[in-house]
């Protein structure tokens, strides 16, 4: 069992986020925090989740850094007796928001992991895609958090920008690996609808041979890839639980959960969500939906697919690919040799 929870204020908004997030909202805080008590109190009730049962909790956005360490307070209380021993509890990050003071607050709530949206060390490039950081906080932040008694350490960066080089992504790549991380998150510029980027789409320009440059230069200094846009000496929990297809709560205003074979998406209206947190819609899943999840999140990562899930006529073109040595089948698992050939691979079964 994961559980999710959404921050939905952002300390500026990125010119390519399409995310349920605001900047100019900040004075509901304290009654959204509120809200997403009571919406959990509902959710431990229809998930019946027991104690000790939740084994991954991540808190998104948004920027979770715009929101007061000691709002949080209420729903750790909340969610203490529902906590695996030893659970991975992340927290994104923003490096002008989350000080130090900050990071030590969330890791004395138990905090253990924090994820760093950093994007870039590069000023220009923080500048073009409106970031509200520099590259010296951003590097201030992430030892802050070392020195804080975080020791899982992530941040993110974005590829495929217009005025991209080799130069420019292996600095971003040298100076991310020179600082106290044991994991990495890359990911194409992608142009979304109703986002400013949208009427610019030359800014994202994505070419192969520099994608498959940097994922080997990533996996060289160490971070083994275990997903099409993650690297790491450490593989997060929360993030093996979606590609494996365990259910999870979706906590807050744009949030999503999904519990067997139907999926929860709360109102994506922040006042609306506040007034009412249990205004929430469900989508009933259908055998053919989960199958075709399954098989796309199972390419995506190291998670792969079991054969048991495939018809006949899938498991002969599964067998294909396995002999043109596009998938490998190990104990009855059929894994992916290539992640960035994923979408590829689950359309040609599937």
């Amino acid at each position: 069992m994961l559980l999710y929870i959404h921050i939905p204020f952002c300390d500026s908004k990125c010119y390519y986020c399409a995310f349920n997030s605001y900047v100019d909202k900040f004075h509901l805080k304290n009654s959204y925090m509120q809200a997403l008590c009571n919406q959990l109190e509902f959710e431990l009730k229809r998930f019946d989740v027991v104690a000790k049962e939740i084994e991954a909790l991540f808190i998104g956005g948004g920027t979770p850094s715009c929101v007061e360490a000691k709002l949080y307070k209420k729903l750790f209380e909340m969610l203490s007796p529902y906590l695996k021993d030893g659970i991975e509890i992340t927290t994104e990050a923003n490096p002008n928001s989350a000080n130090k003071e900050w990071l030590s607050q969330m890791h004395n709530l138990g905090v253990n992991r924090v994820s760093f949206g950093v994007q870039s060390f590069n000023d220009a490039k923080l500048k073009l895609l409106n970031r509200a950081h520099s590259s010296k906080q951003a590097k201030k932040a992430i030892i802050n958090a070392k020195e804080v008694g975080f020791t899982n350490i992530s941040l993110d960066i974005i590829y495929a920008t217009l005025g991209d080089t080799k130069e420019l992504l292996e600095e971003d790549l040298n100076t991310a690996f020179s600082l106290p991380i044991n994991h990495l998150s890359a990911y194409a510029l992608t142009i979304e609808e109703a986002t400013p980027f949208a009427l610019k789409p030359y800014m994202s320009k994505e070419r192969l041979t520099i994608t498959k440059w940097l994922f080997n230069k990533i996996k060289k200094a160490g971070f083994k890839q275990y997903e099409i846009s993650n690297f790491g000496s450490y593989k997060s929990i929360h993030n093996m639980g979606y590609w494996q297809y365990k259910d999870y709560i979706g906590l807050g205003s744009g949030a999503v959960g999904k519990m067997d074979m139907n999926r929860f998406y709360p109102t994506t209206n922040l006042e609306e969500y506040i007034i009412n947190p249990l205004n929430i819609s469900v989508e009933a899943l259908t055998e053919e939906d989960k199958k075709s999840e399954q098989i796309f999140l199972g390419f995506r990562s190291c998670v792969g697919l079991n054969k048991n899930l495939l018809n006949t006529n899938e498991l002969e073109r599964a067998d294909i690919l396995v002999y043109e040595k596009k998938l490998t089948l190990k104990d009855g698992i059929y894994y992916n040799n290539n992640y960035l050939l994923a979408d590829e691979v689950a359309l040609f079964i599937s």
